[in-house]
């Protein structure tokens, strides 16, 4: 008699409270699980569509007790529609070659993080991360992940999206660039790009994390529709009337 292997039950666990990186004031907490074996894959995908995000072989969402500030958000690629500034600065980078590259770190990159981590993010976290620190963000995933490096006419690398590869869309990890070159607005690029990318492979969103609408950093991501957010369970479309109130600031 053969007896059918055990599948092995998926752990999830809640993390310690810490300040929240995004309001000032208020703590996060997480709920996390890893990524691991065969199923990595397919788990990856079923959490990114209720809301999760990766790092490393870690899912995990915010769970922070009486605050809902985070709001997983998502490009609906096929029927994206770029206003008058995302034209002008897709036109502005019109020079520049988008490669997609394997999850492996490089010097040059690592050069490129570290200067937009001292210039743009000195105080954070990350600012401290040696090379080691950043080959294991980029590299250290059990699912399929790449590195959409953005080189100029001499190939000079001057900006970087990690990214995975979900079954229905295209997901931003962590993206990072020459913030000598500000008039390119390099984020917003990156996003405009991958929007394109997705549209070319057939796939129907473009994943950007989370959405929180009163954190000044965070607050570009509504400014690409049409999208979808997550709410009560289900994705909704993203409407003017449905916002809270925001701070405003354009992603460079």
């Amino acid at each position: 008699m053969h007896q059918r292997p055990t599948k092995r039950p998926q752990f999830f666990y809640t993390t310690a409270p810490l300040p929240c990186p995004y309001l000032a004031g208020r703590t996060e907490r997480k709920i996390v699980t890893e990524l691991s074996g065969g199923e990595a894959e397919t788990l990856h995908d079923r959490l990114s569509r209720a809301g999760f995000r990766r790092s490393h072989n870690i899912a995990y969402s915010p769970v922070c007790p009486g605050c809902q500030a985070c709001i997983p958000i998502r490009i609906v690629a096929d029927a994206f529609a770029p206003d008058r500034t995302q034209r002008r600065i897709r036109r502005a980078n019109a020079d520049l070659i988008g490669r997609e590259t394997p999850a492996r770190v490089t010097a040059e990159q690592f050069a490129l993080f570290q200067r937009y981590q001292r210039i743009r993010h000195s105080d954070g976290d990350m600012a401290a991360m040696g090379f080691y620190d950043y080959r294991a963000m980029v590299e250290d995933t059990p699912i399929t992940t790449g590195m959409v490096e953005f080189r100029d006419a001499a190939d000079r690398l001057i900006g970087a999206c990690l990214t995975d590869w979900l079954s229905d869309g295209l997901s931003a990890v962590y993206s990072f660039f020459d913030v000598g070159e500000d008039r390119r607005s390099l984020g917003t690029y990156a996003i405009l790009w991958l929007i394109a990318r997705a549209r070319a492979l057939g796939l129907p969103y473009v994943y950007l994390g989370y959405w929180v609408p009163q954190s000044r950093k965070m607050a570009y991501k509504e400014r690409f529709r049409p999208s979808e957010i997550l709410t009560a369970g289900a994705w909704r479309p993203l409407e003017d009337s449905d916002l809270p109130v925001r701070a405003h600031e354009a992603v460079r």
